[in-house]
């Protein structure tokens, strides 16, 4: 019943995830017709700020939620549950609408001395209220997925996306905008917006599913649940905050090493943009299995946990490193296989080609590394993974910086950064886990799983070379299909067989 209830919640996220995936493809496809290379790029280097600030005020609060509602959840203890949402929302309140006012005030310098752009000045500004609903509606629906009511939070975010991109095509007609600047500010109204809808919902949801549900074994003071999520958020939030800083330093940093490099602005930003804002969009993309099943098997660990059923987590955690390394290693042979296909079907480009073959490799590595952060988290090992992550994250960045100085490798240098990294990361996450408990995930399974990529790869290869008449649509979405059904399930079920 527990890993019936685990993959049913997951597969519900999945499926929300693919549907929002989906919509925030074609949000960058519309944008990249909109704004261009160049557009799309300072869009990018706005969003890390964004992220950033993100981390300070709510960095860790879903985990921390679906934790502690999934403990009392358990014990059919409503009261404490309602709570504990209480109390980190007005918690949260005050500390996130003091912060993004700070941030409002500071907005020009920001625009100006940090992402180096003056024309992201109203964007940066426009942002600042969405900040204060993503923290809010980030505690309701970390009370969703500890309460496995994952469908709620699932179909709000599919929502909040097709009313995004219904509403900016909306307001792009209306205001006849014309500039990159402008059209980013807009970009970054409707985001706004979205989170408005997306918290109002969400609330609404929240106050139905818990009327007249009071019920608890033991009452607990507003003091000891507020600290009990800070116990477990504020090492996430450090951890989320110090990451993403890095990340948005290395962000900022790659137009100024490509400039160094001999490029001009304008040309830094569409490399950028081509590399990062479209072909790791692409290669990225089935992150959207692995980020649900990470966010309901941290709340799922922590009840199996509290139960000592310990050989259910050598199993779980098992079967998510494995279907994370099958995933992307399906993602590396269709990127390889088609990328001219993807980029034309996608940005209706045919100069990304090499960029989505170069990002094809990275997938498998933080598909990996995100899944370990996860089973970490589970574990509560916290501080150790803040530990391991920032270590890599430097030593990202330091790569990166020296790498996209360098002319002939530009921005290939934020891949190479990336998978140098996250094998670090893996390794060192990796070796901890291992001390708490062994995951039922070993070489056989690694080494099944790549040679099944490469067979794959040959076999739809000669495929794709003898059926150069077939439909456009036909020689992209078949491989797609293909790809996946052959290497993820296909590995699962050797690794079955192994185990029977």
């Amino acid at each position: 019943m527990r890993k019936d209830a685990f993959y049913r919640e997951s597969s519900i996220l999945i499926f929300s995830n693919i549907g929002t995936g989906i919509l925030g493809f074609m949000f960058s496809i519309i944008l990249s017709k909109i704004l261009g290379a160049e557009g799309v790029g300072l869009y990018g280097l706005i969003m890390p700020i964004y992220n950033l600030v993100i981390c300070l005020i709510c960095g860790g609060i879903i985990a921390a939620l679906s934790k502690t509602s999934a403990y009392y959840f358990v014990n059919n203890d409503y009261k404490n549950i309602k709570k504990t949402v209480k109390i980190s929302v007005s918690f949260d309140l005050v500390w996130s609408v003091s912060i993004v006012a700070i941030f409002f005030f500071l907005a020009p310098l920001v625009g100006e001395h940090i992402v180096k752009d003056p024309r992201s000045q109203y964007a940066l500004k426009i942002i600042c209220p969405a900040m204060i609903f993503i923290a809010i509606s980030n505690i309701l629906k970390g009370f969703f997925y500890g309460t496995s009511k994952t469908i709620v939070p699932a179909l709000i975010d599919v929502g909040e996306k097709f009313i995004r991109i219904s509403f900016f095509i909306f307001i792009l007609n209306v205001t006849k905008a014309k500039t990159v600047e402008e059209c980013v500010s807009l970009a970054y109204l409707t985001l706004c917006i979205g989170e408005l809808i997306s918290l109002a919902l969400l609330y609404i949801f929240y106050k139905i599913f818990t009327k007249d549900k009071n019920e608890s074994p033991k009452e607990e003071s507003y003091s000891k649940l507020l600290k009990d999520v800070l116990m477990i958020s504020l090492p996430l939030c450090a951890y989320s905050f110090l990451t993403t800083g890095i990340g948005t330093i290395s962000s900022l940093i790659v137009p100024r090493r490509l400039i160094a490099a001999g490029f001009t602005y304008k040309e830094s930003l569409a490399l950028l943009g081509k590399f990062s804002g479209m072909s790791l969009t692409i290669a990225l993309f089935p992150m959207i299995v692995i980020s649900a099943f990470s966010t309901i098997l941290i709340p799922n660990l922590s009840q199996m946990i509290a139960s000592k059923e310990y050989d259910y987590i050598k199993e779980r955690t098992g079967e998510v490193l494995h279907i994370s390394l099958l995933v992307g290693l399906a993602t590396s042979v269709i990127c390889t296989l088609v990328p001219s296909y993807l980029g034309w079907l996608f940005y209706k480009s045919q100069d990304i080609t090499s960029y989505i073959q170069f990002a094809s490799f990275i997938a498998p590595f933080i598909y990996i590394s995100v899944t370990t952060q996860s089973i970490l988290n589970g574990l509560g090992k916290s501080s150790i993974l803040l530990r391991n992550s920032v270590l890599c994250s430097i030593i990202e960045l330091a790569l990166i910086y020296v790498l996209s100085s360098i002319k002939i490798i530009n921005v290939y240098g934020i891949g190479i950064a990336a998978i140098l990294s996250n094998i670090i990361l893996i390794a060192l996450n990796y070796y901890e886990i291992k001390k708490a408990i062994i995951p039922n995930f070993n070489f056989y399974d690694i080494i099944v799983s790549f040679l099944l990529s490469i067979l794959t790869y040959f076999i739809l290869r000669g495929v794709i070379y003898n059926a150069s008449s077939l439909n456009f649509y036909i020689k992209t979405f078949l491989p797609i299909l293909l790809s996946f059904v052959v290497i993820l399930f296909g590995g699962i079920k050797l690794s079955s067989n192994r185990t029977k």
